[in-house]
């Protein structure tokens, strides 16, 4: 059996070696951090059986830290320490997911005898706990398709922090589907029936923006022709979410900070500060840990605003969900045009299968968008996708449509001999009208062809001579 894993967390050097020490001679592996934030960085990248924390650190404290924990590990037992040893730190460390707490000073056996009935309480967790493929279907995930273990994960991270008021950073690349996951939190939170409020960082200029999110007093610049109430303030009780927060300047960042420390709001040309209660989602498809080094975002918003990450992984990370997705977007989109579109013909899965979606889940519901507006048959063409068609001999056709009658087998074998003779078909047209200076009659001469059929092979590549010259 592997050893169990712990992590132990104090700003004390000596009492994080001495229970090192004690822990590593009863055959564990530990692992010792010395403040709150290190802490929450490991455990965002593994997970262990039992944590230990100081309950007064500097920065991120002990009971900070444990709510963090029931979000991103939720079956890992907490073991608080502390040096203030009353009866209202106990029952708060208790009422919010703690295990258990030591009093310093304490003994070796005490520590151990309190690791050992975490072991316990974890095994009994584990026993009960959701698996992660019961996720799927909850309630306000909807919106959200994919059973890959990447995005059963961003699920299950969803459900567990809706729970909570912490501030939730979700990252990835654009068209992932950050603004989804806003939602959904929002939809399974407390504060499903308050306000949700989204704002589009790089769509206002500096000064607009500030206006935007904290408001201003009339008369407080050049414009301001009456008062205005800020977004944090319209958001008040709901959520409100900063999409590519990155692009905010440093002077911004200060004033969200505050914001995020004091729950208050002062707007442009006020001195009185207004209260606010919020639950606030930043979504960002920038490395803020290498803005921070670059010095283009503040180091104390990002510990701030990185209390519980969500990261969305690119759609080609997850081909696995490819088949489901395209499934709810011909649904969704056959239904809004009130058309009957029963699948993809025979090669479009295999064309999918090739192309690798540099605009994510947002670029493939717009290419099926498109698809089902053009299609005038029931099963959506290769080329009615308009995506770069592959090399037929890369194409897989392994979790392609498989042919069951004879009839199909035609129909799968005439579209593969379609796909490749499409570019030698459309070399040939582009040099015989370049040959003759884009006159068609002249073109189709040369090369010994009809001219109805030599315009009806350019419709068929969807090449026009009209933008070049009119023949």
């Amino acid at each position: 059996m592997p050893k169990a894993r712990i992590l132990v967390v104090d700003d004390e050097a000596v009492i994080r070696e001495g229970m090192r020490r004690i822990l590593e001679k009863e055959d564990f592996a530990v692992e010792a951090k010395a403040s709150g934030r290190l802490a929450l960085e490991k455990l965002q990248e593994e997970d262990f059986d039992i944590v230990i924390t100081d309950l007064k650190m500097p920065g991120m404290g002990g009971l900070e830290l444990l709510k963090a924990i029931k979000i991103l590990q939720p079956e890992v037992p907490v073991i608080l320490i502390t040096g203030y040893s009353t009866v209202e730190t106990a029952v708060e460390a208790m009422r919010n997911g703690a295990f258990d707490y030591l009093s310093k000073p304490f003994t070796p056996a005490q520590i151990t005898e309190k690791v050992q009935k975490a072991l316990e309480e974890r095994a009994t967790l584990l026993e009960n706990f959701l698996p992660e493929k019961e996720f799927n279907g909850q309630s306000g995930l909807d919106c959200l398709v994919g059973e890959s273990p990447q995005m059963q994960k961003v699920f299950r991270r969803i459900l567990q922090v809706a729970k909570t008021d912490s501030t939730v950073l979700i990252t990835g690349e654009s068209g992932t589907g950050k603004e989804l996951v806003a939602r959904a939190i929002q939809r399974n939170s407390s504060r499903k029936d308050q306000p949700f409020v989204a704002v589009d960082c790089t769509s206002l200029a500096e000064s607009l923006l500030e206006s935007e999110l904290f408001g201003h007093v009339k008369g407080s610049f050049t414009g301001a022709t009456q008062n205005k109430i800020g977004l944090f303030k319209v958001a008040d009780g709901g959520t409100l979410f900063l999409d590519e927060l990155a692009n905010i300047s440093l002077t911004t960042q200060a004033k969200l900070l505050r914001v995020l420390q004091e729950r208050e709001v002062t707007p442009i040309g006020d001195t009185k500060a207004v209260s606010i209660d919020i639950r606030l989602i930043a979504a960002t498809n920038v490395d803020l840990k290498e803005a921070v080094a670059k010095g283009k975002f503040r180091e104390d918003l990002y510990f701030r605003l990185n209390i519980i990450p969500i990261e969305l992984p690119p759609l080609r990370e997850r081909k696995g969900d490819l088949q489901r997705l395209i499934g709810h977007f011909i649904q969704k989109f056959s239904n809004e045009m009130d058309k009957e579109i029963r699948g993809l013909a025979p090669g479009a899965m295999a064309v999918l299968n090739k192309y690798t979606f540099p605009g994510n889940v947002r670029e493939l519901e717009n290419i099926f968008e498109r698809a089902v507006v053009l299609s005038d048959g029931d099963l959506l063409q290769p080329e009615d996708l308009e995506l770069p068609m592959p090399d037929p001999d890369d194409l897989d056709f392994q979790d392609d449509f498989i042919p069951r009658t004879t009839e199909e087998l035609k129909e799968a074998k005439r579209e593969i001999r379609e796909r490749a003779v499409q570019p030698i078909e459309r070399a040939f047209l582009l040099e015989a009208l370049k040959r003759n200076n884009w006159n068609v009659t002249r073109a189709a001469e040369e090369v010994g062809m009809l001219r109805p059929n030599f315009q009806a092979l350019l419709k068929k590549q969807g090449i026009s001579v009209r933008d070049r010259m009119v023949n």
